[in-house]
């Protein structure tokens, strides 16, 4: 009876540390399964990978949406402090990232239910970014040091919107979307370029946002292309290269990287080797450069190999009680 309690009360503690940062795996499986659509149509194989990424994408969600929901309905001063936090405040967004991602995905298949996952999930992101922009203006003191990479992901929500919107009819609410998105992205990346630059390094659990910087400029690329007719014009080109640049930068940072120990945060990789691999698969089709589909079927492996090491890593974490336990 005594080991049932116990157990009972390790599975509570888990519970009330299950963090809002989980979400993050949806935006990987997701974007994971957008490039496997992708490079299904374009080089004709693995039409039932790409399906089967979908349902893990949505089975994920629906087991961390299930789990933050009761820890919000039994734990809500954790939830409360999560959303206090000057970090964890900006994942909340990647819950809404999610739905509008899957969305994404279900468009070319169920249309309908595409189009009611993504208004619920474009709702969501509305409330959700005003409401982090509202806890960042005025109400509390932030540090420098208080600035990651992760303050993009209310932004990169935003630029989301017109991947499926554009498609579904909702042109303008997509063009509200990005260029809200497109704003803020550019004024968080002074932001966080500052704090990079001129303060201390970044802590090790929060190395692995450095990736993040890739996701704003390779999803702009790809909403841009949604909303100005699939033409690659020069705007494009600068998104796509800025991309391509950050990625750069980001591949210096992998020594470095190599040498953590695992942590949730390592999933913030691979959202934006997703974006990336997507975007440099779009830019081969339209510029019918085999050079940009070499690179995209290169980057496709890699993030195939990097979400299937996550999870194992992941999968290690949660058994060993690593993961959803206090800090």
């Amino acid at each position: 009876m005594s080991g049932t309690v116990h157990m009972g009360d390790v599975a509570e503690t888990r519970l009330e540390h299950f963090p809002v940062t989980f979400f993050a795996t949806v935006m990987g499986l997701a974007g994971l399964t957008l490039a496997l659509h992708l490079a299904a149509g374009r080089f004709g194989f693995g039409v039932a990978l790409a399906e089967g990424a979908l349902w893990l994408t949505i089975a994920d969600f629906g087991l961390v949406a299930a789990l933050y929901a009761a820890k919000a309905l039994r734990h809500r001063a954790a939830v409360v402090a999560e959303w206090n936090h000057p970090v964890k405040l900006a994942f909340f967004p990647a819950m809404s990232i999610s739905l509008m991602l899957i969305g994404t995905a279900l468009r070319s298949d169920y249309v309908e239910a595409a189009r009611v996952v993504w208004l619920i999930g474009a709702g969501l992101q509305a409330v959700l970014f005003l409401s982090v922009m509202s806890g960042w203006i005025g109400r509390r003191p932030f540090q420098p040091m208080h600035i990651s990479p992760a303050w993009f992901i209310p932004a990169v929500g935003n630029i989301v919107a017109p991947l499926a919107g554009v498609p579904l009819g909702y042109v303008e609410l997509s063009w509200l979307f990005f260029a809200t998105g497109l704003v803020f992205w550019v004024v968080l990346l002074t932001l966080v370029m500052n704090r990079l630059i001129f303060h201390d390094p970044l802590p090790g659990r929060l190395y692995p946002t450095l990736v993040i910087l890739i996701a704003p400029p390779a999803v702009g690329f790809l909403a841009w292309l949604a909303l100005n007719g699939g033409s690659l014009d020069a705007f494009a080109r600068v998104l796509y290269y800025a991309a391509v640049s950050f990625a750069g930068i980001v591949v210096l940072q992998v020594p470095s990287l190599m040498r953590l120990p695992f942590a949730l945060s390592w999933w913030a990789l691979s959202f934006p080797v997703a974006a990336l691999t997507v975007a440099t698969l779009r830019f081969a089709a339209l510029a019918g450069s085999n050079a940009h589909d070499m690179a995209g079927g290169a980057l496709l492996a890699l993030l195939v190999a990097l979400v299937a090491g996550l999870i194992w890593r992941t999968g290690q974490a949660v058994a060993r009680g690593d993961i959803c336990r206090p800090e």
